[in-house]
């Protein structure tokens, strides 16, 4: 049966109209994300990045005027005392929690891929912390690092390991180390369940093998467990740094960026010159600071994600 030219334009248009219609459906699924993405992801990244070449004050919410100032935000930002000091807070506070966070996340997910009684609770258990809200957890250790009446001090005391209390979070001493444990109590979760989902995906019958050639305990974990738990280990320490150098409520709720800023970061110092003194601009400006410094971060593991991929 052959089709006539009379009948071919109709069938043309029926199937024009069709994929027309397809593709407004798919549109319309897209949609609400992209417009949900534009407004409370875009929109802010656009206004912050403006108002750091701006002298955006508090004066502006009464004179509508933010006079462009170029980039004098940022060289007030970069010559501002306390600065050098908050960045390198960041790097210690970023260092010290990823480490720390990987290597107990690390050793927990060994320990919990066994088989054992409870194991499944115990790790329900271990995601309450992920679970709790920031600043709720940064009231509780508060109470619990807390120099005279906290539970740590009287514990160590207890046990005889100090002689006299810890000012935990009131000394410049000791208030870094002790923003950085309860951190790392707070990550714990993230990289165990990455960690552990990650061995989950490692067949048990490359373990077998590496027993029958005399890999075992740290040679398998060396030769089996880490090459192939690399790319999840690299996606785990990329995404630890990005949570971790803009941790500000867990900061704020323990020591206020105090005493004497010793736990003073990017993040603390970017919010403290927005919302205490008032100085938008250069709060915005700071922030932007931190945004680079994760995209850097971001950049370095694509380029060995890619670099490792082209080898392999």
């Amino acid at each position: 049966m052959t089709i006539t030219a009379q009948e071919a334009p109709p069938t043309a248009i029926r199937r024009r109209s069709r994929t027309g219609g397809s593709r407004l459906v798919r549109y319309g699924f897209i949609a609400p994300a992209a417009v949900y993405i534009l407004l409370f992801f875009g929109y802010p990244i656009v206004k912050n990045f403006a108002m750091s070449f701006q002298e955006y004050t508090s004066a502006t919410f009464f004179s509508g005027e933010a006079p462009f100032i170029g980039l004098d935000n940022y060289a007030a930002v970069l010559a501002d005392p306390i600065f050098a000091r908050a960045l390198a807070n960041t790097a210690l506070f970023t260092i010290g929690s990823i480490v720390g966070q990987f290597v107990i996340g690390m050793a927990l997910a060994l320990f919990f891929r066994r088989s054992f009684p409870l194991s499944g609770v115990l790790r329900s258990v271990l995601l309450l912390p992920w679970l709790l809200p920031m600043i709720v957890s940064a009231a509780v250790w508060r109470w619990i690092l807390e120099q005279d009446s906290g539970i740590l001090n009287r514990f160590l005391d207890a046990t005889g390991l100090i002689s006299a209390p810890i000012p935990w979070l009131t000394s410049s001493d000791t208030a870094l180390i002790a923003v950085i444990m309860v951190n790392i109590w707070l990550g714990i979760p993230f990289n165990v369940v990455l960690l552990y989902s990650g061995l989950q995906a490692i067949p048990s019958e490359l373990y077998e093998a590496a027993e029958i050639d005399g890999a075992t305990g740290w040679k398998s974990f060396r030769y089996v467990t880490l090459p192939l738990l690399r790319p999840v280990v690299g996606v785990v320490l990329l995404l630890g740094v990005i949570y971790t150098i803009k941790v500000l409520d867990l900061i704020i709720g323990l020591t206020g960026g105090g005493p004497a800023n010793a736990t003073q970061t990017i993040a603390t110092r970017s919010y403290e010159m927005s919302f205490i003194e008032f100085d938008f601009g250069q709060g915005a400006a700071l922030g932007n600071v931190l945004i680079l410094i994760a995209l850097a971060f971001a950049v370095v593991y694509l380029r060995a994600t890619a670099r490792s991929a082209t080898k392999g």
